[in-house]
């Protein structure tokens, strides 16, 4: 046992490290030690049990309530109903199917959705075959726009759809406008709040002008929230909220004409493991509510603190001013984001690149977490170097004849040999090792528009996920 265990140690030596706060995407760190060691045991105690059928594991009925009700008090939702879920993804996939499914009338539903969803509703689409329409952001403030989203609707819109907020420049639709085109319409409306869901109330709490999003909202018929990155859970759980019971009706699955036992699901899984709503229930209790409004508050004034150095970095700006604990980065044109992104990389810090999307720059996105709060001046310094050292080294360049032949190329139409030869020009090699810098690849990948970016990434990833 003791040797298997110390390969899976040797093994997380090449990841991330997901404590300590120096990584500014994909997790969430509390800096609370007894938090995490309490998720741990919870998730240990019930990794054998299965959500499939509460009456057999009925404490996970109750631990699932308790946590659907405790973010319906947060969202201000007298009458919500919810379900826990894997993730925001599923999450909004739900949300989307819920959508569809209450309207069998409309043959070929749409849903209208700002620029800036997440991409998870895209994905949703290609599921669900829920056509997606796409408008256009405001181009000063990245929010929705009420008027424009207002005349994308029309009679096979099912749902329209907001952030609380977007995850690439975290700014917060304006929900009451947008709530009030979907209700003039009978329409459902959802605001993903997967990642500000449970920070917003609790700056709310503690005094912040936080804008209205949630229940209290007119119009507003669901809410996706997840557990995992804010309220620090271990990974795998979120929430997915209705206003009634009635408009939750349709997310459930049953099938009985088959000569097994009767398939009756709430989600899209149907066995799922009861650890991870365990582990959430044990952290959210541990930490509660007054520990959530100091967590909150901390992570924010970071946030702010951060977008205030950032501006004063020559060559850096801020995207949008941050309204909860996202912050969106640009670089001018003596450095490129994806150099920046290496250099901090090497001092010890990860930030995500967001490539160039319709005239908007790429840009830099940090979620800052309570436990980089303290080591906040460090990462002021790291990014004041990084960007120092990526103007010296200049932009990466990209020739001018690959960029436009990229631009001409049809991914539909390569073969196997063609993304070979791809991969290779990108410097992703034979997909089955990661490259030590990514700014090259992210400067190709920029440059190429998003369908072949997303041909050339799958390409990628059906190598590098490969047994050896």
């Amino acid at each position: 046992m003791t040797d298997v265990l110390a390969r899976l140690r040797a093994l997380q030596q090449g990841d991330l490290p997901t404590h300590g706060g120096s990584t500014l995407a994909y997790v969430y760190d509390s800096g609370l030690a007894e938090a995490d060691e309490l998720g741990r045991q919870a998730l240990a105690l019930y990794g054998a049990t299965n959500g499939l059928d509460p009456t057999v594991f009925p404490s996970l009925r109750t631990l699932e309530n308790d946590l659907v009700a405790w973010a319906a008090r947060l969202l201000q939702g007298d009458e919500a109903v919810g379900t826990v879920t894997s993730g925001g993804t599923e999450s909004i996939l739900l949300a989307v199917q819920t959508a569809r499914d209450a309207a069998p009338g409309i043959a070929q539903p749409s849903m209208v959705l700002p620029s800036t969803a997440h991409a998870a509703f895209h994905k949703a689409a290609h599921y669900f075959g829920v056509r997606a329409v796409v408008v256009e952001v405001d181009e000063a403030t990245y929010k929705a726009d009420p008027d424009a989203m207002a005349a994308a609707c029309d009679d096979t819109t099912v749902l329209v759809v907001a952030s609380a907020p977007s995850y690439a420049h975290g700014v917060v639709d304006p929900i009451p406008e947008l709530a009030a085109v979907a209700s003039a319409r009978g329409i459902r409306f959802h605001v993903d709040a997967c990642i500000g869901g449970w920070v917003l109330p609790y700056l709310r709490a503690g005094g912040v002008e936080v804008a209205p999003f949630d229940f209290v909202v007119p119009g507003v018929t669901s809410i996706s929230v997840d557990l995992h990155k804010y309220a620090y859970t271990p990974k795998g759980a979120s929430i997915l909220l209705h206003r009634t019971a009635g408009l939750r009706r349709p997310q459930y699955f049953a099938h009985a004409d088959w000569p097994g036992y009767t398939m009756l699901n709430s989600t899209m899984q149907s066995t799922k493991s009861g650890a991870p709503l365990a582990a959430a229930w044990a952290v959210v209790q541990h930490i509660g509510d007054e520990g959530y409004q100091r967590l909150a508050r901390t992570s924010y004034d970071a946030t702010l603190r951060l977008a205030d150095a950032a501006e004063a970095i020559d060559g850096l700006s801020v995207l949008a001013r941050p309204e909860t604990t996202l912050v969106a980065l640009r670089s001018d044109e003596r450095a490129d984001v994806f150099t920046i992104a290496d250099e901090m990389v090497a001092r010890g810090w990860f930030v995500q690149p967001q490539l160039s999307f319709r005239g908007q720059p790429a840009s830099l996105h940090l979620s800052m977490s309570a436990a980089t709060a303290p080591r906040l001046d460090e990462l002021i310094a790291a990014l004041q170097a990084a960007v120092a050292q990526a103007q010296a080294a200049g932009p990466v360049q990209v020739a001018p004849e690959l960029a436009e032949a990229a631009k001409a190329i049809d991914p539909a139409l390569l073969d196997d040999a063609a993304f070979d030869g791809l991969l290779e020009i990108a410097g992703l090699g034979s997909g089955e090792t990661l490259p030590d810098r990514m700014a090259p690849v992210n400067a190709l990948l920029d440059v190429a528009p998003p369908r072949l970016r997303e041909a050339l990434l799958i390409a990628f990833l059906d190598r590098l996920m490969r047994p050896s």
